[in-house]
Formats: C-alpha cells, structure tokens, sequence
C-alpha cells in the first residue's frame, strides 16, 4: 500500500474528512482489539510498535534495543509476522531465505540476532525459546493482541508526526492517539519536527517516558554521496524520508521514483531503473530494505551490483535509560515468573 500523500496534511483534507467516518469505525475496532488479554510467553516480550500505518523507524529501532539487550548479556530474538512472505511459521530466518518468503524486514532483522517469523506470535515465541533466545523483541506489535507484552515502545517519527491525525484510511492513525498511548510504556522519538514536540507532550501527559533517537546513515556511505547526482527509489512506508536524507547528506536527487511499502521489483523494472540513472549520469541508489527485495532477483539481472545502498543506524540519546527500562521489565517478569 502506498500512503495517500492527504493523509501527511497538518489538517484534514476535504478528502480526509469524507473518510473519517469510516476511520473512526476502524480506529474503534482496533481499540477493542488491543484491549483483548493476550497469550503469556515463555519470553519476556518487548514490542515495538508505531501509532500509524507506514514507516516510522521500526526496524531500526528494533536492532538498536536488541543490541542493548545483548550488552546486558540477554540472547535476544526477533519475532515478526513477514509482511509479504509466502511462510507463516514458525520458521527462523536463514541467509537462504527470499524476501518472497520470509519479507524484507525479517531478512534485514536476521543479520543481527535470531529471527522467527509466525503468523501465530504465541507458536512463534515457543519457537524463540526453544532455540535459546532469553528474551523476545516483537517488531510491530502494538495492535496485536496475541501476546502479552512486557514493555511496549511506540516508535514516532518527529518530522511526519501523527499526519492529520485521524484514523485509516482517513488518515495514518491506527486508533486514536489516546488509546494507543494507555498500551505504550515509553515513546522513541526519531529526529525532529514540531509535530514530534506534540506528541512528545501528549505522551509526557500520560506519564510515559519519551526516549530521543536519531537515524545515522553509514559514514562511508554518506561521505561518498556528497556532491553524487543519483536516482532513488525506494519501496518502503516513506520514501520521501529517504529522499531528504539523501539530500541532507549533499547529494543532488536528480530523480526519485517512489513505489508503494513491501512492493516486489521484477527484473524489467529494476534493469529499467539502472538505465535510466546511465542514460543521465546518475548513481542509482536505494534503502537497504529495498535492497534486500533486490536479491530475490538474483542471477536473473547482471544490473544489481551497479545499485548502491545506504545503511542506516538508530542511535539513542540515553541508551542508559532504554537498558533501565528494559532491565526493570524482565526483572519484573523472572520474579513473576518464580513467585518472588
């Protein structure tokens, strides 16, 4: 699906408000949804979630606290459904694997830690505990009652926000802000932007902790991208997020091409791209969950090495205190656990 661009208006277009009604029907049905009691895990289970459809920095986010949970000498895993993989699981991702199978996202969260992914989260974290994880971080979970969790992080994007503010498909919101906020202990707040300063209030007002993070992109990378005209594109929630970082990093967008999240490339369209950059002396460019799709094609196009990616990193302004929470809850559920 390829987010309406009414949808990112600080207010509501004549459009939005055609569809409210149907959003606050669905945003009332996700609202019942998250209030269903879900299944205990044999895993602590962290969560990260976002309050909107669409890309908020979920993936990232998700490796930058798996990686603080190995410094706290946790064995994390990954649990996923696979958005647009043809296996539900459980299954744990393995290089072999295709973003056809498993999704792009699993492929990008399998280089770091063990991956599961299962359309049954609960089948899903047995699976996690019967390879050894300690503990299960559950990327995009939020509105998924299935499992109880344990500590939920909602991941925001502080630029984009909440968009209009009203509820699919009227607008980004899966449910009203509100009601989402009493499922979330804490808010990760990605880069900056007044709309990001809102919600941070918002949450604040809740009582809940709001952890700022920005995106770093690989330096060699980014150094190499200075001065470059390119063509980009990119498949995922918001493409034009990749487009301005490629901008903030010096280098001139020629051209983008923006398709629609989790949207498969087949090998006319791909060989169609790197043409297109040749005939105008562009450097063709990408994300790398975009790229991850690009190895499915495999030998079927000899255009893929000519792509260039670029890798991008979560970093926490207070890592210390996203390992304070992340302690607090697994403490609190071994103690559950052996009745202490």
């Amino acid at each position: 699906m390829k987010a309406p661009a009414f949808w990112w208006q600080a207010r509501p277009s004549l459009a939005a408000m055609a569809l409210s009604p149907f959003g606050s029907l669905y945003g009332a049905v996700t609202v019942r949804r998250m209030a269903q009691d879900g299944e205990p895990a044999p895993l602590p289970v962290i969560c990260i979630g976002n309050f909107t459809a669409g890309g908020a920095g979920k993936t990232p986010s998700a490796i930058a606290v798996a990686r603080i949970l190995a410094g706290l000498g946790e064995h994390p895993a990954f649990l996923t459904r696979g958005y647009g993989g043809s296996l539900t699981g459980p299954v744990a991702v393995s290089p072999e694997h295709t973003a056809t199978e498993v999704g792009d996202e699993p492929l990008l969260l399998a280089r770091h830690f063990l991956t599961i992914v299962a359309a049954d989260r609960p089948a899903g974290a047995q699976e996690a505990d019967r390879r050894g994880a300690t503990v299960v971080v559950m990327d995009d979970g939020l509105q998924n009652p299935a499992l109880a969790k344990d500590l939920t992080f909602a991941v925001v994007d502080a630029a984009f926000g909440l968009g209009n503010g009203l509820c699919v498909p009227a607008g980004p919101l899966r449910a009203p802000l509100d009601r989402q906020l009493a499922h979330a202990h804490a808010v990760i707040l990605i880069g900056e932007g007044e709309r990001g300063v809102r919600i941070a209030r918002a949450a604040a007002a809740r009582g809940r902790p709001v952890l700022n993070a920005r995106l770093v992109p690989d330096p060699a990378v980014a150094a190499s991208l200075a001065g470059q005209r390119v063509l980009a594109f990119a498949g995922i929630g918001m493409p034009e997020k990749f487009f301005a970082t490629l901008r903030g990093l010096g280098a001139e967008v020629a051209v983008a091409h923006a398709f629609a999240d989790h949207q498969p490339f087949d090998v006319a369209t791909v060989e169609g791209l790197v043409r297109e950059a040749e005939a105008k002396g562009l450097m063709p460019i990408t994300t790398e969950k975009d790229a991850v799709r690009l190895l499915a094609l495999g030998s079927r196009t000899g255009v893929l090495s000519r792509i260039g990616t670029l890798p991008v990193t979560l970093q926490f302004e207070a890592p210390e205190t996203v390992a304070q929470l992340l302690q607090a809850a697994i403490s609190h559920w071994r103690a559950q656990r052996d009745g202490t």
